[in-house]
């Protein structure tokens, strides 16, 4: 029997796709209590994060929560397994990998995280959670930025 990857496979065509089913998500829930138990359940829904990864090596700077991401670079795109010791903070990260996991990096590089604001996820985070999904949002795109200079 194989693991099961840890790596997002994109549900929708395109990164802007995501965001668009994200938001249309969202939406259907009347207020922000609800929203929040949505993304807890994305975040539960999240493939498995190896234990041996929840590590230093593999910690997002910036998170007030431990948020730990990998990248695996595969036929020209570029996927992400994440992983968060709070609830809520694995469904940001379900949220962010959605959009970013299984594309190009100059995909990657063109979808500006400003979707978590226009979705008004930052509004209805606290700073320091806001702090944290935009720290990861970095790291994403940084690595993108990384792999397109090797490529």
């Amino acid at each position: 029997m194989t693991e099961a990857s840890p790596f997002v496979t994109p549900e929708e065509e395109t990164a802007v796709a995501a965001v668009s089913a994200i938001d249309d998500e969202l939406g259907v829930f009347d207020d922000w209590m609800e929203r929040y138990g949505y993304i807890i359940e994305l975040g539960r829904k999240l493939p498995p994060f190896p234990d041996d990864w929840a590590n230093d090596a593999h910690r997002v700077p910036g998170c007030q929560s431990r948020v730990w991401m990998e990248a695996e670079a595969r036929d020209g795109l570029l996927f992400f397994a994440g992983a968060s010791d709070a609830a809520i903070v694995s469904g940001l990260v379900a949220l962010l990998l959605r959009v970013y996991s299984g594309r190009t990096p100059g995909e990657i590089l063109a979808t500006d995280p400003i979707f978590l604001k226009e979705l008004g996820l930052l509004e209805a985070l606290s700073t320091n959670r806001g702090n944290g999904i935009a720290a990861m949002a970095r790291a994403i795109r940084e690595r993108a930025a990384a792999e397109q200079t090797v490529a």
